[in-house]
């Protein structure tokens, strides 16, 4: 009885590993709803996503709630947008990816979430304008921060399909004061 004693801090150590282990995982897991958030906190439901779990990583499938976004004809392309202080087009990933993530790496997701800028009375679509979501997971919500990208990058594929192509390098820091929707949640 006395060695049971010995082991309660161990096992309680153990249990509690584990359990934050599993919340932390569990945001990959299951039905969710993304959501972009304006600079003023307003919440704005894009549609939603479910993660199946496939061994240290999640399939995803991405829903957009088309409801919720208007049709334009921009530079000889019909695009989604929202529509607000600025036209807020959905642009998604256009080749072809293995819609995966891992809780170190959700650049895969951060493609199928790109949208393109612009002023209202700007003519035309201006890919210069892209916006790219960086990821990363806060607790049991998945947070992302605009970042600013040539969307022009991705006129052609790249040569390996299977590397996202947009990484760092490519994306800088935006003005989140300028921007409507700096903010993507995913919870």
């Amino acid at each position: 009885m006395a060695g049971l004693y010995k082991l309660q801090p161990v096992l309680m150590t153990l249990l509690l590993t584990c359990l934050s282990f599993n919340s932390f995982a569990d945001v990959l897991i299951g039905k969710k709803q993304v959501l972009l958030v304006d600079k003023k906190g307003q919440e704005i439901v894009i549609g939603d996503i479910t993660f199946s779990p496939e061994g240290e990583r999640s399939r995803y499938e991405l829903h957009m709630n088309h409801d919720k976004f208007k049709d334009f004809f921009l530079s000889m392309k019909e695009m989604k947008c929202l529509e607000g202080p600025e036209l807020w087009c959905h642009l998604a990933y256009p080749y072809e990816q293995p819609h995966n993530v891992s809780s170190e790496d959700l650049s895969w997701l951060s493609h199928d979430l790109l949208f393109m800028f612009k002023k209202k009375e700007d003519f035309g679509a201006n890919f210069w304008n892209g916006i790219y979501y960086e990821m990363k997971i806060d607790g049991e919500s998945i947070r992302g921060e605009a970042q600013a990208i040539d969307l022009n990058v991705l006129a052609s594929p790249p040569d390996d399909l299977s590397v996202p192509p947009v990484n760092e390098t490519l994306r800088d820091e935006i003005d989140r004061s300028k921007r409507w929707l700096p903010d993507l949640i995913i919870r």
